[in-house]
């Protein structure tokens, strides 16, 4: 059970981004798309723990965890706010503007890169260490981004696309390395309420300074903006907690790679997308590796608690790997 509902949370993840396709072809502006998105996702997981109370604790740790800063709580939640009004609402921008000018099966496989991004500026803060079979895999994550760039040779390829499908990720990376300070200090699902209403904050004072956005789409929109916020922000964040307890962290690594699997099957099925031989071997090093370099860091981490929020959501944008994708609200 709980492998299935980590399947099905990067399921949804994964799905996201067609999700979004099929609201632009209805008239759904990116604006729009965020603000309603955020709003509606922050609301609906503010219910969930009125309904569920015991959601306000669950995986949250009493005191500072070993060698972390003490925190003062008003500091977390300030911390936790300005992930979503900074951090995770220029990442899903980013994203979501990409997610305008490229496919979104080579959207997704670039996005993928970040937990190796997580990896390299760990080890170069000295938060990791470098082991050669980890150095061995961001090579092969390295080659794969570049056979997924080099192999598209089509017109589906858009290079402002790309750029911004990369500093979605780089801004992803930061994000990561930032809620590391506070993951541990509350529950998942109160985590991700903050992040998403802070990200709601920023695009609807955004909203506001240039005009407002335009509601006025047909019902096709708004179904597409609800499975955006639904399904691939609040029941797949609820399902990756749900068998992030029953399989452990190494088990949810591995089986979160499965998104971008997920959204290039999809793009094929729905959007007609279709990757290269080149791209699809890229893919493969790069969800490799990313498998690699999670299950060895998640069997170092199985001995301690661990219910880290998936934001990033939300990600969430979706996303989630233990360390990297267990923090999105993408």
């Amino acid at each position: 059970m709980g492998a299935a509902l980590c399947l099905l949370s990067a399921a949804c993840f994964g799905a996201m981004a067609i999700f979004g396709k099929l609201a632009y072809d209805a008239g759904v502006s990116p604006g729009a798309l965020l603000l309603v998105r955020f709003s509606l996702a922050a609301v609906l997981l503010a219910m969930v723990l009125l309904v569920r109370p015991n959601l306000r604790h669950a995986g949250a740790r009493a005191g500072d965890a070993p060698g972390r800063t003490p925190m003062r709580r008003g500091r977390v939640l300030a911390i936790a706010i300005g992930l979503g009004a900074v951090g995770y609402a220029t990442q899903a921008s980013l994203f979501f503007s990409a997610l305008q000018r490229m496919d979104a099966s080579l959207l997704a496989l670039i996005l993928y890169t970040y937990p190796v991004m997580v990896t390299v500026v760990a080890v170069a803060l000295g938060r990791d260490r470098l082991s050669p079979a980890r150095g061995a895999a961001l090579v092969a994550a390295s080659a794969g981004t570049l056979l997924v760039l080099l192999g598209a040779g089509g017109v589906s390829f858009h290079p402002v696309g790309a750029l911004l499908a990369f500093a979605s990720a780089v801004t992803y990376t930061v994000y990561i390395l930032i809620a590391d300070t506070v993951v541990h200090r509350l529950a998942p699902v109160v985590l991700t309420v903050l992040v998403m209403t802070g990200a709601a904050g920023t695009l609807g004072v955004r909203a506001v300074l240039t005009g407002g956005v335009d509601l006025g789409f047909g019902p096709s929109g708004w179904f597409w903006l609800a499975c955006i916020a639904v399904v691939s922000t609040v029941v797949a964040m609820l399902t990756f907690f749900a068998g992030l307890k029953r399989t452990g962290p190494s088990t949810a690594a591995i089986l979160s790679t499965f998104e971008p699997v997920v959204t290039a099957a999809l793009a094929t099925l729905v959007l007609g997308e279709s990757l290269t031989p080149v791209q699809l071997f890229g893919g493969v090093l790069v969800l490799s590796s990313v498998a690699v370099l999670q299950l060895r860091r998640t069997r170092r981490q199985d001995g301690a608690p661990s219910e880290r929020d998936r934001s990033a959501a939300a990600a969430g944008v979706g996303s989630a790997l233990e360390d990297q994708r267990s923090e999105k609200s993408r």
